[in-house]
């Protein structure tokens, strides 16, 4: 695999070298003529698809969690102290884990026993 480096330099410009060899400059791939011409409504629906894009990654995320615990949607619900209707919406990205839920869920994810053993009792 080769080796490439990138310099960005005072007034902006970036550059790339291969392989330690000669620095060239590197076009800029933006279309500024196309962004200054994106009206509201435009910008209003690609946020819209971003923010569908990430429920449904969040959705699968939460799903994977729960099943790398070995864990039905009830007794998971149980588990971390939460509704079954909320574990549900988070898997079908009717919902999104946030703060401290989001916290306890990426601790399961890493250490599943650990956190499902300390809230078994």
């Amino acid at each position: 695999m080769a080796r490439t480096e990138a310099r960005l330099d005072a007034t902006g410009e970036v550059a790339r070298r291969r392989a330690a060899g000669a620095w060239e400059p590197v076009a800029p791939r933006t279309d500024w003529a196309r962004v200054d011409a994106t009206g509201g409504a435009e910008i209003d629906r690609q946020a819209a698809v971003d923010d569908a894009e990430a429920a449904k990654d969040a959705a699968a995320w939460a799903r994977r969690v729960r099943r790398r615990a070995g864990l039905s949607q009830a007794e998971f619900a149980r588990r971390i102290g939460i509704s079954v209707a909320t574990v549900r919406g988070w898997e079908q990205g009717k919902l999104v884990p946030q703060g401290a839920a989001r916290a306890l869920l990426r601790v399961i994810d890493r250490v599943p026993e650990a956190v499902l053993a300390l809230s078994a009792s």
